[in-house]
């Protein structure tokens, strides 16, 4: 960055200025952190030599910024997991609802505004790709780009299919019921990345946006749908009223989608990125969410559990996610279900 020449090219300059950051992101609170160590360290040195019971405050102010510090501790130790490729990248989050009908959209809807929430709370920002409604309520499909630093490392631990049992709000008999969507997570991956996609691989369909618009964007044909025809992946993007900005958006998610199945391909791992190919439905599932007869949301991957509905529903992952990374292992193959649109 100091030599002369650094900003004859803005755009990589850029790109050295961003990496410069996420590394100086991670490197410096452990620097801090060491540096707050010393400090305690001369604090107990202090009161070791003073006299007894002269020190009563000091003691307090130790104990409290220990507390602190095994806080802080907690934190950098979260982040040093992460430590895939693309792990710092933003995330492109799909939900698809699965078996269980009007029940599955409404699901599909809940884990949309749950993700939602998440993010906000994180600190992220939230934009929709494509979303599909329900025929009587909720949301079939949605799919939404989640930007910030380390979205993808921390996002990815969500990937699977998610198990609802509540009693129905649309069953007149109040019977209870199993719901279930999908999850699926990607990277959005640089630019720069070459991915060698020939037009005539390509069908690209216009049509109008299905969601919710103003004057113009539900009566002219701007969303984009497109087929990846060799691989059978489908992309769509309807969330701007330009055709070329939605087919820019939908090729760059093509993509991320393209470059994740050529590294599972590279690495035999199938399972890595996507997993075993299954039904949304039984014996497929990451984690349930009880609401009746009892109150309980349970990952079956780490054993992590909680009673806190409401609280995880208002998108209070981090635990959860926490867990997940501590674990230290992908999904394994009979538990992860991936949807390749």
């Amino acid at each position: 960055m100091s030599e002369p020449t650094f900003w004859d090219n803005p755009d990589g300059a850029r790109k050295i200025i961003d990496e410069s950051n996420r590394l100086k992101g991670l490197v410096n609170p452990v620097v801090d952190f060491y540096e707050k160590v010393r400090d305690l360290e001369a604090m107990v040195e202090l009161i070791d030599e003073a006299d007894e019971g002269e020190t009563d405050e000091e003691e307090k102010e130790l104990t409290e910024s220990v507390a602190a510090l095994a806080k802080e501790i907690d934190t950098i130790e979260i982040k040093s997991f992460l430590t895939g490729p693309h792990d710092h990248c933003n995330a492109i989050l799909s939900i698809h609802a699965g078996a269980g009908g009007t029940e599955s959209c409404d699901w599909a809807d809940m884990l949309f505004r749950m993700y939602t929430r998440w993010a906000e709370r994180s600190g992220y920002k939230v934009e929709i790709q494509d979303m599909i409604d329900g025929e009587e309520a909720g949301l079939n499909k949605v799919t939404m780009l989640i930007s910030g630093d380390n979205a993808y490392g921390y996002a990815r631990a969500e990937r699977g299919v998610h198990r609802l049992v509540r009693i129905s709000p649309f069953d007149s008999n109040a019977r209870r019921h199993t719901s279930f969507c999908s999850v699926d997570v990607i990277a959005e991956i640089e630019d720069d990345i070459e991915i060698d996609i020939q037009d005539d691989d390509l069908r690209i369909d216009t049509y109008r946006s299905s969601g919710k618009g103003g004057q113009h964007v539900n009566k002219t044909d701007s969303a984009v749908r497109i087929t990846h025809l060799p691989s059978g992946i489908v992309v769509a993007c309807q969330n701007e009223r330009s055709q070329l900005k939605n087919k820019n958006t939908a090729m760059k998610v093509l993509k991320a989608r393209l470059y994740e199945k050529t590294q599972d391909e590279k690495k035999a791992e199938m399972e890595r990125f996507y997993g075993e190919k299954g039904e949304i439905g039984w014996g497929n599932q990451i984690r349930s969410y009880v609401f009746q007869p009892y109150q309980m949301i349970k990952d079956l991957r780490t054993g992590h559990e909680t009673g806190n509905l409401q609280q995880v529903m208002d998108g209070d992952l981090d635990p959860f996610i926490h867990a997940w990374l501590r674990a230290g292992k992908p999904m394994t193959r009979s538990k992860e279900v991936a949807v390749e649109e």
